[in-house]
């Protein structure tokens, strides 16, 4: 199996390092991943200004763009081959709810998943990487599973709680919960005096009902939730129609 491997917190963070392992145990692997945090930048690919690729001493490769211009140049015409499956991750924190929407590591696995690829996008629940491990060895257990019932390609959300693997109840198939609306902006003031503003913290969970992936993980399960990319409105399609 080749494998390619992503993420959003760069190429130096300690989950792209703890996945590439626990892939390079069972398959081929190739990492290319942002030069620095990109966390945030959706599926935005840079347009503006050419990329730049360079080989750390590690290995892994790194671009000064977006993770969804990693998986596109990896993809387009970097590597010369067709990876069977790419992995995203393990994200320094959840990607749960609507977070899913602004997420740069789930957005690497959708890249992939755009070219007809298979893909994962892993992350943990909490930030600052306590138990990696246990998460590392997660990802390595689904990947291992193969899902051959899923029609191919398929694109797959995990959350994992930060916890041992022994510690860890069980997997748990869920649905993306909601999020009320994110706090307001953050005002200061640079050191010239000019008015700047931080985007605020992500709102409160508004729906953590069974079966959701806030649910599930704040019971000590490993969240996986089967995404798609079609954003159609199909009930609104005969009321738009009327509207014509």
């Amino acid at each position: 199996m080749k494998i390619l491997i992503s993420n959003d917190d760069g190429y130096l963070a300690p989950g792209l390092t703890a996945l590439a392992e626990a892939m390079s145990a069972i398959a081929d692997i190739m990492v290319i991943a942002p030069d620095g945090n990109r966390s945030g930048s959706s599926n935005s690919l840079t347009l503006d200004r050419p990329l730049s690729v360079t080989r750390a001493a590690n290995g892994f490769y790194f671009v000064n763009g977006t993770p969804s211009d990693c998986v596109h140049i990896a993809l387009t015409g970097m590597f010369g081959f067709k990876p069977d499956l790419i992995v995203s991750g393990i994200n320094n924190g959840q990607n749960m709810g609507d977070d899913t929407l602004y997420s740069g590591t789930v957005a690497a696995a959708t890249e992939g998943y755009l070219f007809g690829i298979p893909a994962i996008a892993f992350s943990q629940v909490h930030g600052g990487w306590a138990e990696l491990d246990g998460a590392a060895q997660v990802a390595r257990e689904l990947v291992e599973r193969g899902f051959a019932d899923l029609p191919r390609p398929f694109l797959l959300n995990v959350n994992v709680p930060n916890l041992p693997r022994a510690a860890l109840k069980g997997i748990r198939a869920t649905r993306l919960g909601k999020r009320h609306m994110s706090e307001p902006v953050i005002r200061a003031k640079d050191p010239h005096g000019r008015e700047i503003f931080w985007i605020g913290p992500t709102g409160a969970v508004r729906d953590a009902g069974e079966g959701t992936d806030f649910n599930a993980t704040a019971a000590g399960f490993v969240s996986i939730t089967p995404l798609q990319i079609d954003l159609t409105h199909t009930a609104q399609l005969d009321a738009l129609r009327k509207s014509l």
